[in-house]
């Protein structure tokens, strides 16, 4: 049998460290499958729906360095675009092919026929359309590179007809290319950086995901400085420990009132590999220095007045011999009492009293940091589950944390878990799911189920859109449509074949989850938390305060004076801090 089309793309995806496809098979994917079937190195995941495929395969690519995913015809191809744009936002090199009519069909409005160029173009760093044998050859070594290099999501649109194609030799390489050269500013910038740290007396260090690979040098850079480090959601976990002297906590809407004010009272801000997002909790009279791998990332969210092109690790191992020991501490000292004032907080809050589904969600993430593994795996929920993860989960021997912080997706903590624990069969993974994400898909439990991956998913079930509510909250509006009847998720767990439990009384969740991470194989537990729990952001404004009260006004003249009681209950914990 001639080698198809078909059969050069295995090639090429097994050869690129490829190691498992996701995606729903069918019409144009046909040939494709054939192949992966005949070739046998590659693992075909069946899952669900073709978004779930591209939350995994992203996670594969995070984990491992390359991820792949499928989709066909139209309605198949375009379920992925959700889990593209996260992927392709979080740097993750992702191969999707978007398999389509055949080419006689193109152009007149055919059954399923989409312009793959138009729909993926803004989602990923690479797409084109292949529309010859001789064509989709190059096209998939020119992908493969596109996503390794330029980290990110490359499309490849396959036609059927092309797929079944017989593979025709090109000139070009069918070979990829990983570089691992150094990137570090050249020698005059280094000595300007160095002067500029030198000349500073407060120092704060803001680190992000960028600092994944210089973990140890910028725990260095902050012993020589004395600086207190900050770090966004995505690059917590790495220096988020008990045994970090330097931790002052995060920044932005989950962050902390130690790691806003470092911020804001340092003399000099570093930002190392972050692209952290939200401009309104960042400083803009003291100096700030970003480097940053990306160049074209330095200054678009901040007034940075000193910008270098480097990655995290080479630059500062080419910096720190060259600046001045700081022995003036006090800054960190102030910084570090504060950051430990609000540890205790957010301890004395898990103390608090739960009444049955009301359970409040801090004492359940606490739990979970307790008595994961140190090497756990976390995928989080965009949403209150966040909140929580990012208030009490933990950096211990070598955890990982993980979650749509770039795109804020819904429904992203589930699939991400299917290519976690697919990549990372020897390690705990647990996915933290709000109610209505888990809801979005799922019928991709069937997914773990089918697959018998061991992931461990804990429900945050409020019973609400509970990030939303309090959006509509602070600005002043009633929460309305916010509210959700679930099914028992347990029960379909269960109906899944996935050993499951609820958990309506606090005295239950330790032993419960406990029981969960235990078992063999995938489960599910779902608890019921207090849907009023509330989230303070390290910085109040007026506004904010103005817009709850309005909203608990309005529920007043509403004839909702025991759901305000209610609230005030539920969160005087927090609003206390503001008087």
């Amino acid at each position: 049998m001639a080698k198809t089309v078909a059969d050069l793309l295995v090639e090429n995806l097994v050869n690129a460290g490829v190691k498992r496809l996701y995606a729903v098979t069918g019409d144009s994917l046909n040939p494709i499958n054939d192949a992966v079937r005949r070739d046998g190195r590659l693992e075909w995941i069946h899952v669900r729906h073709e978004e779930a495929g591209a939350y995994a395969a992203s996670m594969d690519a995070e984990l491992d360095g390359i991820g792949c995913c499928m989709g066909s015809s139209g309605p198949g191809h375009v379920h992925l675009i959700n889990g593209l744009y996260d992927a392709n936002k979080s740097g993750n090199p992702v191969i999707a092919i978007a398999t389509t009519i055949n080419t006689d069909k193109m152009g007149v409005d055919n059954f399923q026929e989409t312009n793959v160029v138009k729909l993926f173009d803004d989602c990923s760093t690479y797409c084109v359309m292949a529309s010859t044998p001789q064509q989709a050859a190059q096209a998939f070594q020119t992908a493969i590179q596109h996503a390794i290099e330029k980290k990110g999501v490359a499309v490849v649109g396959l036609p059927g007809d092309v797929s079944e194609a017989e593979a025709e030799d090109i000139p070009t390489s069918h070979t990829n290319y990983y570089t691992k050269s150094r990137m570090i500013p050249a020698n005059a910038e280094l000595a300007e950086l160095t002067e500029v740290i030198n000349s500073h007396e407060k120092v704060m260090l803001f680190c992000g995901y960028g600092c994944k690979d210089a973990q140890q040098e910028a725990m260095q850079l902050s012993e020589k400085l004395n600086a207190p480090m900050g770090y966004s959601f995505r690059g917590k976990i790495f220096f988020d420990k008990i045994s970090n002297p330097y931790a002052i906590g995060l920044n932005g809407l989950l962050g902390s009132k130690s790691g806003f004010k470092a911020m804001h009272e340092a003399d000099l801000v570093i930002l190392l590999g972050t692209d952290f997002p939200y401009t309104a909790f960042l400083p803009e009279k003291n100096t700030i220095i970003q480097i940053d791998h990306k160049p074209e990332r330095i200054g678009r969210r901040a007034k940075v007045d000193y910008g270098y092109a480097g990655s995290i690790k080479d630059t500062l191992e080419a910096l720190l011999p060259l600046l001045e020991a700081k022995s003036d501490d006090a800054f960190l000292k102030n910084m570090r009492k504060l950051h430990d004032d609000q540890e205790e907080k957010y301890r004395s809050y898990v103390d608090e009293k739960s009444k049955d589904k009301f359970i409040h969600p801090e004492f359940v993430a606490s739990v979970i940091d307790e008595i994961a593994s140190d090497d756990a795996i976390f995928t989080v929920d965009t949403g209150m589950s966040a909140v929580w993860a990012a208030r009490y989960i933990k950096g211990k021997r070598n955890r990982y944390l993980t979650g749509s912080f770039n795109h804020g997706s819904m429904a992203n903590a589930m699939p991400m878990a299917i290519g976690a624990g697919l990549s990372r069969p020897d390690r705990q993974v647990i996915a933290l799911c709000g109610d209505g994400g888990i809801s979005m898909l799922l019928g991709d439990l069937m997914t773990i189920s089918q697959y018998n991956i061991p992931v461990k998913i804990i429900i945050f079930n409020n019973r609400s859109l509970g990030m939303v509510k309090l959006e509509m909250q602070v600005a002043g509006y009633p929460e309305w449509q916010t509210e959700m009847k679930n099914p028992d998720f347990a029960k379909v767990a269960e109906a899944m074949d996935i050993k499951a439990w609820n958990v309506d009384a606090c005295e239950n969740v330790k032993d419960t989850i406990q029981q969960a991470l235990a078992h063999n194989g995938p489960a599910l537990v779902n608890i019921f938390t207090d849907p009023d729990a509330l989230a303070m952001p390290p910085k109040l404004e007026f506004d904010q305060v103005k817009g709850f009260a309005t909203t608990m006004g309005k529920l007043m003249l509403n004839g909702q004076a025991a759901d305000v009681i209610d609230k005030a209950k539920s969160n005087f914990k927090y609003l206390k801090e503001l008087f």
